[in-house]
């Protein structure tokens, strides 16, 4: 098909896909969640839906090697050098932005909360520096954004659905 539709395909295709950018994955569900936490839609229900495929994408990624950014041929020769994000990257990626906009909302944190601790616990060794370090960054943001002792009890518990009660700990 020619004309204005195929300048349109054209137009379109060059967008990056999950096959050839994992990191896309990542950034269309940090982007689902860090919309539904802006003030014009207000709905940390959205956030914590986008955060349960994030955790996820994390706990398959944290299973892999990522060590790939050379390719030699069958004699040991380096054939191709590309730049591919690391651990620290793709967790910086699934959680930072989330974790800002989502400050204030006791669902996000929580459940971030508690998709960090699950892969702590569920990851290899290597990994869980990284988670660690975004379980402190998270401990600094609820202190900052819930000044009362309560508040900020009950955000500090993880809560893989984000709702407290019975909803605090699954091993899935």
């Amino acid at each position: 098909m020619g004309g204005i539709l195929g300048i349109a395909e054209t137009a379109i295709r060059p967008e990056r896909t999950m096959r050839q950018d994992p990191m896309s994955a990542f950034r269309i569900m940090v982007d689902v969640a860090s919309r539904a936490l802006s003030p014009a839609v207000n709905d940390p229900t959205t956030a914590v839906l986008a955060l349960d495929q994030i955790h996820r994408l994390l706990r398959y990624a944290g299973q892999k090697n990522l060590a790939n950014a050379r390719v030699y041929d069958s004699r040991g020769t380096l054939r191709l050098v590309f730049p591919t994000p690391d651990w620290d990257d793709i967790v910086d990626l699934a959680v930072t932005e989330v974790r800002q906009y989502g400050a204030t909302s006791t669902q996000v944190v929580r459940r971030l909360r508690a998709m960090l601790e699950h892969l702590v616990h569920r990851l290899p060794a290597a990994r869980v520096p990284a988670l660690q370090s975004e379980l402190a960054l998270l401990e600094e943001t609820v202190a900052r954004a819930f000044p009362e002792p309560e508040d900020r009890r009950r955000a500090n518990k993880g809560d893989l659905q984000g709702l407290g009660g019975s909803s605090g700990r699954s091993d899935s």
